[in-house]
């Protein structure tokens, strides 16, 4: 059997190009190449119905949403590899990127949509496949514009961790050698070492500093709390992020642990804060610090984050009025003009397609909102069409951003902003109690699948850049990956809620469900929204855009728990070590370049890994050490990781050219 040619990224792809250089992908962009394939489109499909129906399921009856990029990058290799397909890289791109869909509607429909049942509203099937299809479409069409700046202008200035991951995945498939090796011996050893934590409970997979005696006290009496959480793919996670950007989120999540929890505990720890409403009973000195961030803290993380992409809105507009412009010159263009030419690797759809897309996509949520039975009247319609696009146009970019800065998509908190503003604005316009409830839901829906999925393609357009496809054929078919996942989700819940429902005994856990219903319901009877603790986030965006310090990373770390946070900057600590002990530049580059690959193993372990552990879970299958773990989990937990560590250190630090 012939061996595979050696493939891999080009020395430049994960850094900033110097003056007048430019990036090659692997694939030459003056070649065609077999990417849209029967083949291709039939396993995509595939894929987005299995990890849809999958995603769906474990997502609602375990309340644990998996990513599905890199196991289906994962599935798309061994394929093409066991049927020795021509030009399977460029197949599996594709297949990769309509596969990917199924997690991204996945996360927008089950957010939001099973807090209908749980409010004991009504929806039939067509409503919550419309509100999944537009919203994926819309998310879609607003991103293609800013594919250019995000994957190309900004070229090694974000890391794209997920998209990194998936890509070294795709790529070292397809080379074999060297580098398959590393990557598959760093996915078996993070794989398992996630699997023995989350199915069989060897070790506890979160470090506290409650585990000792003076940091119970500590927690209990002033609110202070450290966690770490030990995962492999974490750590890989905080590998490519790198040390300035792990840094810049910790600092955000130390401010609100350390100083905020704490302060509030000093200030009102005797009181009890009801900001929403909600029937709070607790004072604040009676919360565990855990609690305290859930309940309060985190909205000033929200406030921070919609500020932060305001203020990215507002840096970028010479990136939207280019896109305007784009769009203006080609509806000037006279017929039969030919447009100029450009790469394949830089083709787009049309800017004119992309315009009568949004409008006919703006029109269709207009009559599904009025003649659907969504809300009760025109006046209505046009105030949730509104509410979806200009909500879904300006956080489109903090999605994109969040996703190349962290892989982590906020897209829960920037829901949860859109239902407060549209429960706030319906029950103005005289749409309230259950009615108001489902359309607030509806419309959040919308908005949750659109951000959702543009966060989620912007990873495929950046593998796609880095590997060499086309972008036009990534973007015309995305549209039916995002079909295909709206029907099968939709069809999954339905099932979902006539087996099991979403209330009462032996129901469905839906935990971001249940957290939107929460949060709305006393918005329709008169409730309040946490304002204070939101503009407390923007005035701390606005001060750090002042001191020319990223607000959208510091924001994050205040939106995301710590202990997903702190193991970021050991990831982050690691690259900077691994990549700055030789005077040699290029073996700081050969190590970098073997590290990314561990990290991306450990990441793509996980995630596979993790869809096991869930399906046991769900299964019933109970291998837990529970008497174990309570006894000595904690206490040994730090042996492995910090062997984790050393793993990653020595095998990076062998590479000397």
């Amino acid at each position: 059997m012939e061996d595979k040619k050696p493939v891999s990224l080009p020395e430049n792809a994960q850094r900033e190009l110097k003056p007048g250089e430019t990036y090659k992908p692997i694939l030459d962009p003056a070649k065609k190449y077999a990417e849209v394939t029967p083949y291709s489109v039939f396993i995509g499909i595939l894929m987005v119905v299995l990890f849809s129906a999958a995603a769906a399921y474990l997502g609602l009856k375990v309340g644990q949403v998996f990513e599905a990029a890199i196991p289906i990058a994962i599935i798309a290799v061994g394929l093409t590899s066991a049927l020795k397909k021509k030009d399977g890289l460029a197949q599996n791109v594709i297949i990769q990127s309509i596969g990917g869909c199924s997690g991204a509607v996945v996360a927008g429909a089950i957010f939001t949509l099973p807090a209908i049942y749980i409010l004991d509203a009504d929806v039939n099937f067509w409503q919550m496949f419309l509100s999944s299809l537009l919203g994926g479409v819309l998310g879609i069409l607003f991103l293609i514009p800013f594919r250019k700046y995000f994957v190309k202008e900004m070229h090694g200035k974000y890391p794209f961790p997920e998209a990194t991951a998936t890509t070294q995945v795709l790529v070292s498939g397809e080379s074999g050698g060297s580098s398959a090796k590393t990557l598959v011996a760093a996915g078996l050893i993070g794989g398992l070492y996630d699997f023995l934590v989350a199915t069989f409970g060897t070790w506890t997979e979160t470090l506290s500093t409650t585990v000792m005696g003076w940091g119970a006290a500590l927690a209990d009496k002033a609110k202070v709390v450290l966690k770490l959480n030990t995962g492999a793919a974490v750590l890989g996670l905080g590998y490519i992020i790198g040390l300035k950007y792990a840094f810049i989120i910790c600092c955000g999540s130390l401010l609100v642990w350390l100083v905020i929890i704490p302060l509030m505990n000093l200030i009102w720890g005797g009181s009890v804060i009801d900001l929403m409403n909600t029937g709070v009973m607790t004072t604040i000195g009676e919360m565990a610090p855990e609690q305290i961030f859930k309940d309060y803290a985190r909205h000033i993380g929200i406030g921070g984050i919609a500020t932060a992409g305001i203020i990215g809105i507002i840096k970028s507009f010479g990136v939207i009025k280019s896109a305007a412009g784009l769009a203006v010159s080609e509806f000037k263009r006279k017929p039969g003009a030919r447009a100029e030419k450009v790469e394949r690797t830089d083709e787009d759809l049309p800017m004119k397609t992309i315009v009568w897309g949004v409008v006919i996509a703006l029109l269709a949520i207009f009559a599904y909102f009025a003649l659907g039975g969504v809300v009760n009247n025109i006046w209505q319609a046009l105030v949730g069409l509104l509410i979806v696009a200009i909500v879904s146009f300006l956080f489109t970019t903090v999605a994109a951003n969040a996703i190349a800065i962290v892989g982590t998509n906020p897209v829960s908190g920037m829901t949860l902003m859109t239902l407060i503003i549209a429960s706030l604005i319906l029950v103005a316009v005289g749409l309230k109690d259950k009615d108001g409830m489902a359309a607030a839901l509806i419309i959040g829906g919308v908005v949750c699948t659109a951000l959702s999925v543009a966060g989620s393609f912007i990873t495929d357009l950046k593998i796609g850049y880095w590997i060499g496809s086309t972008p036009k054929k990534q973007e015309g078919w995305k549209f039916l990956g995002v079909a295909v996942s709206a029907v099968t989700v939709c069809g999954v819940m339905l099932v979902l809620n006539k087996t099991y429902g979403f209330t009462g005994d032996h129901a469905l856990v839906a935990p971001q469900a249940n957290a939107m219903a929460a949060v709305i319901q006393p918005m329709m009877s008169g409730g309040g929204a946490p304002w204070l603790l939101y503009g407390i986030g923007a005035a701390i965006a606005l001060i750090l855009t002042f001191f020319k310090v990223p607000a959208l990373p510091f924001a994050l770390g205040m939106f995301i728990p710590i202990d997903l946070n702190l193991p970021l900057l050991v990831g982050g600590a690691i690259s900077w070590y691994v990549s700055t002990r030789s005077k040699d530049a290029a073996v700081n580059a050969a190590r970098q370049e073997k590290g990314t690959l561990i990290a991306s193993g450990f990441i793509a372990g996980g995630a596979l890994m993790g869809v096991v552990s869930a399906i046991l879970r769900f299964a019933n299958v109970d291998l837990f050490l529970t008497d174990w773990n309570a006894h000595y989990g904690e206490a040994i937990a730090i042996v492995p990781f910090v062997l984790l560590i050393a793993y990653m250190v020595y095998s990076s630090m062998k590479v000397k050219k």
